[in-house]
This record gives structure tokens, C-alpha cells and sequence, in this order.
């Protein structure tokens, strides 16, 4: 069945999606446009929406993400900005992605408006906790080219988390993507599965297994009710389970690699660069993968890949396995801070 992208179901959002929708330039400096981008943010509040938006640096809240709906987050929500103020806010919003993760945010928190439709009870209820616009913008430190300041867009089923030093992006996680529904059929050849690229190929990596492979990749038949560590600070750093890329066949390692470029696409082209470095020089042939649940679409499943350097995690098992959480983590720290051993 064809898979589509999700088209924005909120105005507002598909209004400021058209608008930014140009060609983005090459980038020498995602860090250097954050900031700028942040700077310029900053000049477009009032006086309270700043007050609002803008965090300590060392403040708790820095580390304190997650991705389930609140009634509230800290920074200034997108719901509440007009005008140039919600122009800025895309600005920003943009600077921290790449055009495809640009587009998979939004989806994501389309996606919001769907559940509104979906569920019942008070439609005034189910409006605050269900909102393609319930989202934060924090800005954590002074943006400077000088010195270190971060910045975090979060919401439900979305939390993007950045530390920027000296005009240079330090840190880029934790990176959180969920989807719910995970899939919406709305007819023939029009399936909606906004992160369905990132099971389809782990699947296929699974089904290619030969018996031998199974045993080390298929840890067990049941899968694990969620991602762990969901809104700690920190990754597990648990050693690496399951089958290695160096004993995967050609075909599994090329899936692999289609994998981990399907995680990395979401980032700006200067992170991912450095993604790829660090996952090259500490081996390719170092990262494991390992799933739990069951092998078919639409059953409970969950898989992890995990390398020196970075952690992936998928979990799909909620609402009759059509709710999707995934997050990219580096093993060394989140949040530009190191952990330690």
C-alpha cells in the first residue's frame, strides 16, 4: 500500500509551512543560524512572552524533557505568537532541522489534530490537552557567538534539544520523534505513517535474518512497553545487544545503512556530518541491532540499534501497536554533558 506524507491539518501551520517552504542554502554553520535565528526570535516577544522564553542556562529544566502531553512546558508556547514573533519561531524552529525534518515535525504535530477528532469526551478538554500548536519554544542562556546557550522546541510527541557553544552545535539530543496514530488509513493507496520508513527497513533487516541470526537478533517474542529512559536526563549505557553489522549479510548491512540514514536525515547537514564521523571512526561493524515483539506490522514491536557512539530506539506497542516513540541519543551525553563512568 503506497505510504504519503501527512498533510498539515492546521492552517497556521500549513500557512507558515508554505511560506518557509523555500530551497533551504547551504549551511557552513547550523549553530551560527540557530543563533542568529534565536537573537532574532528574542526581538520579535513582549515583554512577558520573553520572560516566558527565555531560561538560565544552568536552570533544572534544561535537562528535563519528555514527550507525553502536559498541561504545560516551560518557554513560550506557538499557540500564543503572531505576526513576525510566529515567522521567527519557524525561522528557528528550521534552523535546528533539515527540510525533511522540518516536514516530519510538522506532520507530527499534525498529527495532534487527528486525536482531537479521534477521541471523545468534552471537545473543550480534549482542545487543551490535543494541539497542533501546543508547542515550546525555550531558550536556555543569552544567544552569543560567544560562550555556550541552548534552545529546545518540545511538545507532545516531539522534544528537539540543542547546546550551542561559540556559534558550533555541541550537542543535538536527546532526539525525540513519536506518532500517534502511527498509521491512519484514510482509503485505498492513502496510508499516512509518519515515521513508517523507520520500521519498514528494521523490520526487513529482521526477516533477513537466517536461524543462526535470529537467536542473536530476536531477543524475545514479547516487546517492552516503552522506550527506557523516556525523559532522564541521560541514555542507558547498557552494553550493545543483538547482531552485529559484522556478521550481517550485504543485503542486511545495505538496509543498515538506509536505516541510519533515515534517523540522521532529520538533522542539519553540519550534524550529520558529524553523526557519520563518529559513527565511521568508531566502525560500523561495532553497532548491534536487536528486536522484541513481534516480526509483523501492526503488532507489538520494538527495536534498538546501538553503537559506540549513539543509541537508537523504537517502540511501537500502545494502542493496539499504532503509537510510535523513537529517539536518537549519543552514548557519551546528552545535552553536552558527558557521563560518567
Amino acid at each position: 500500500m503506497q505510504t504519503r506524507k501527512l498533510i498539515v491539518a492546521t492552517s497556521v501551520i500549513a500557512v507558515m509551512g508554505t511560506l518557509l517552504s523555500a530551497k533551504l542554502q547551504q549551511r557552513k554553520s547550523s549553530g551560527l543560524e540557530m543563533t542568529k535565528a534565536a537573537q532574532a526570535f528574542l526581538k520579535t516577544l513582549t515583554p512577558e512572552q520573553r520572560k516566558q522564553a527565555e531560561i538560565d542556562y544552568d536552570d533544572p529544566d534544561r535537562l528535563n524533557w519528555h514527550f507525553i502531553p502536559k498541561p504545560t512546558r516551560p518557554g513560550v508556547q506557538i499557540k500564543h505568537l503572531e505576526g513576525e514573533a510566529l515567522k521567527a519561531a519557524h525561522t528557528l524552529f528550521r534552523s535546528g532541522m533539515s527540510e525533511p525534518g522540518y516536514d516530519q515535525a510538522l506532520n507530527v504535530m499534525s498529527l495532534e489534530e487527528i486525536l482531537f477528532l479521534l477521541e471523545g469526551g468534552n471537545r473543550e478538554e480534549r482542545r487543551a490537552k490535543r494541539d497542533p500548536l501546543k508547542y515550546f519554544i525555550s531558550i536556555f542562556g543569552k544567544p552569543s557567538l560567544k560562550g555556550t546557550w541552548g534552545w529546545r522546541i518540545e511538545g507532545h510527541h516531539l522534544s528537539l534539544n540543542y547546546t550551542i557553544t561559540d556559534g558550533k552545535v555541541v550537542a543535538s539530543t536527546p532526539e525525540f520523534f513519536g506518532a500517534n496514530p502511527g498509521t491512519v488509513d484514510t482509503g485505498p493507496g492513502r496510508q499516512i505513517r509518519v515515521l513508517g520508513a523507520e520500521e519498514d527497513l528494521a523490520r526487513q533487516i529482521l526477516k533477513l535474518c537466517d536461524a543462526k541470526q535470529q537467536k542473536i537478533a530476536w531477543r524475545d517474542k514479547k516487546a517492552p512497553d516503552d522506550l527506557r529512559g523516556g525523559g532522564v536526563a541521560q541514555p542507558e549505557t547498557t552494553p550493545s545487544v543483538g547482531l552485529p553489522v559484522s556478521q550481517m549479510s550485504s543485503d542486511q548491512k545495505k538496509l543498515m545503512r538506509s536505516l541510519l540514514s533515515e534517523y540522521l536525515k532529520n538533522m542539519p547537514a553540519d550534524v550529520v556530518r558529524e553523526r557519520r564521523n563518529a559513527i565511521n571512526k568508531a566502525g560500523i561493524e561495532n553497532i548491534h541491532f536487536a528486536w522484541w515483539g513481534s516480526s509483523e506490522q501492526n503488532e507489538r514491536h520494538y527495536y534498538r540499534v546501538q553503537g559506540p557512539t549513539f543509541l537508537i530506539e523504537y517502540n511501537n506497542t500502545q494502542n493496539s501497536a499504532n503509537h510510535v516513540h523513537s529517539i536518537w541519543r549519543k552514548m557519551s551525553g546528552d545535552f553536552n554533558v558527558s557521563i560518567k563512568k
